[in-house]
């Protein structure tokens, strides 16, 4: 006859023990057993930009790392309120993400007089992806047509024709924005303003001609700049871009009146407010990897991003110093969306 096995109470508790341990060391386990479905990354801009290019480039990683599909979806509108509006109101279980930017987080709160959101209060931040410097780019040809090779050409050209060039951006309250209106605060020039619905239709329409200018993500430029259709100016960053070494500053570039310009970007994932901590926690350990990666590393850093993956904690305090310094940009600006 067989013996039965009756466990008692201590081997029931080693037999616990010994599952809890399994499931906390492996790489993707959450305790509420997610993700059991695909998981949706919201880029509050249409597709083409620098947002739209990161959410791309992390997705395919994280769903190797987790096992489920991290599906992109494009929510554009209102500088990126729309999408990140949506993600606020969703539910907090891991299933919907955002790939916010220093416009959504840092930017939007002081610039919209009516937000539907907090975007300090409504989100759960899960880490910074990627910090880029934004580039004043022309269209090439017309910048040839009218003699400008600098930034100081660009503020002759601007300050005899008030008015003239056509401005473009990404929408109201992006850093691309806010860069080009910086750049009029302090240069004293004038430029009509045209936000699109994301960087891919207004580099389109700045190709096309339509538009004069813009202070574009370096990323989503790139390719354009080395094509020769765009012709670089200047870096808005307070040091030169190693991806384009040649391209001065603008504080380099436009003297005394522009001493002390900066106005870089960033983009991080944020999970809507009361997500639970280890579902957090997971997605920012495995963010953290996949951007330590030499192909990824190496994949931003051609296009100017600089590689992120900080903790929730420490996400949560550079929204909060971004705000503070953006808030007081909005101010000096004078600009306002209703």
């Amino acid at each position: 006859m067989t013996p039965s096995f009756k466990p008692n109470r201590r081997s029931a508790l080693i037999q616990s023990a010994l599952i809890a341990t399994f499931f906390i060391a492996s790489p993707a386990f959450s305790q509420t057993g997610w993700p059991t479905r695909p998981v949706k990354i919201v880029v509050p801009f249409a597709p083409g930009g620098t947002t739209d290019i990161l959410a791309r480039a992390m997705a395919p990683e994280l769903s190797k790392a987790f096992g489920q599909p991290f599906v992109v979806e494009n929510r554009a509108g209102a500088g990126g309120n729309i999408g990140a509006d949506a993600v606020a109101k969703s539910a907090p279980d891991g299933y919907t993400l955002l790939m916010g930017t220093v416009g959504t987080h840092g930017i939007n709160k002081a610039l919209y007089s009516r937000m539907a959101f907090d975007p300090q209060k409504d989100f759960a931040p899960v880490t910074l992806v990627a910090g880029v410097p934004n580039v004043m780019v022309v269209n090439a040809e017309k910048a040839r047509a009218a003699g400008i090779n600098s930034v100081a050409d660009f503020i002759r050209a601007a300050k005899a024709s008030p008015g003239k060039f056509n401005m473009a951006s990404s929408g109201n309250g992006t850093s691309i924005h806010m860069a080009g209106e910086l750049f009029k605060t302090m240069s004293g020039t004038f430029m009509t303003h045209f936000p699109f619905s994301g960087s891919g239709p207004a580099l389109m329409s700045l190709v096309g001609g339509d538009m004069d200018v813009m202070f574009d993500n370096l990323p989503s430029s790139m390719q354009l700049i080395k094509s020769g259709k765009l012709k670089a100016l200047a870096v808005t960053s307070s040091q030169r871009s190693a991806a384009l070494p040649d391209v001065p500053t603008v504080e380099e570039a436009g003297g005394a009146a522009l001493k002390g310009f900066e106005a870089s970007s960033w983009f991080g994932l944020l999970a809507p407010a009361g997500t639970p901590p280890d579902i957090v926690n997971r997605i920012q350990q495995e963010a953290a990897k996949s951007l330590g990666t030499p192909a990824i590393k190496e994949k931003l850093l051609a296009q100017g991003a600089i590689p992120g993956g900080n903790t929730p904690q420490q996400f949560t305090a550079f929204i909060d110093a971004e705000h503070k310094k953006w808030a007081q940009v909005v101010k000096t600006s004078g600009a306002k969306v209703d």
